[in-house]
């Protein structure tokens, strides 16, 4: 259990730091704010979507948030990373901008197979230990 721990706040802190970083960016002056506008997309799209980053990254590092919240904050990161890769894909981006959004969603894929065999894990144990007990055997 605790390897699979350990993979999964390395991934998604992993994913987390790199999406930080991207958000951030959309935010500041600079390349991205061109990209944007190149890529036909308006002005507020950019800033939502930076937003967006920032409050997914942080119902992903919160423990509290769990059950469907952190399923569909998964699923938000997937639809944004195939986007971002069919969007530079469509204007005709080359090399590794390209493969960014790919290697950002295995990261996020790796992460949510072990935050889901944790739950799984955990589901188990619930069975063996008394309630008092699951609180202290929490992973997250």
């Amino acid at each position: 259990m605790k390897k699979i721990k350990s993979i999964y706040w390395v991934s998604t802190g992993l994913f987390s730091l790199m999406m930080l970083v991207i958000a951030w960016s959309y935010l500041a002056p600079g390349q991205l704010k061109a990209f944007f506008s190149n890529w036909g997309s308006p002005e507020y799209f950019r800033t939502g979507l930076a937003v967006a980053k920032f409050a997914g990254v942080i119902g992903l590092l919160l423990p509290v948030v769990r059950g469907r919240v952190k399923e569909w904050l998964y699923a938000g990161f997937t639809i944004t990373l195939c986007s971002g890769f069919i969007t530079r894909y469509a204007v005709g981006d080359a090399g590794g901008s390209l493969m960014l959004p790919l290697v950002m969603l295995v990261i996020l894929i790796v992460s949510y197979i072990t935050y889901r065999r944790l739950n799984l894990l955990m589901k188990r144990r619930e069975i063996r230990y008394p309630a008092s007990m699951h609180n202290r055997l929490m992973p997250y």
